[in-house]
């Protein structure tokens, strides 16, 4: 992000880190899930979700969709870590690749940062399942910085 002199000062990275907590603790659908923010960091989030049979498919895997979910929330979150503190997020869009079934116990899923601009920032997701270092799930989305809007705050 550009800033100039006439910028208030940035904040630290603890009240970030407070600001990305207060917000997630917001987010009912990853409460729901049983989602949980283990790591934030300037640009990047892990999150992490155990395995929970109300949210599975037909052959007992993780579905998608709840898989989608906790990905654009680390996305969403890695974003929203890099905007200022009087910005929102919200996705812009998101492209899933669900490269094998969602098949563990507890799922490891991170947001990165790949480029953050004013307005638009992309972000990579990744879903590893039981330690595995090889991602089960991508994702590329972007996010929007929103300001201002009534009834979108931060």
């Amino acid at each position: 992000m550009r800033h100039t002199a006439s910028d208030p000062p940035a904040e630290s990275p603890d009240e970030m880190r407070a600001r990305v907590l207060a917000s997630f603790a917001r987010q009912a659908m990853m409460a729901t899930l049983g989602a949980e923010m283990t790591s934030v960091t300037p640009g990047r989030v892990e999150l992490a979700l155990c395995h929970d049979e109300r949210f599975t498919q037909q052959h007992g895997f993780m579905h998608a969709g709840a898989v989608a979910a906790v990905l654009d929330s680390a996305c969403g979150y890695a974003a929203f870590s890099l905007m200022p503190p009087e910005a929102a997020v919200l996705t812009a869009n998101y492209t899933i690749n669900l490269l094998a079934p969602a098949a563990g116990q507890r799922f490891s899923v991170t947001g990165q940062v790949v480029r953050a601009g004013r307005t638009l920032t992309v972000c990579r997701g990744e879903a590893f399942t039981d330690g595995a270092t090889t991602p089960f799930a991508i994702m590329q989305a972007t996010m929007t910085a929103v300001y201002g809007r009534p009834g979108i705050h931060h």
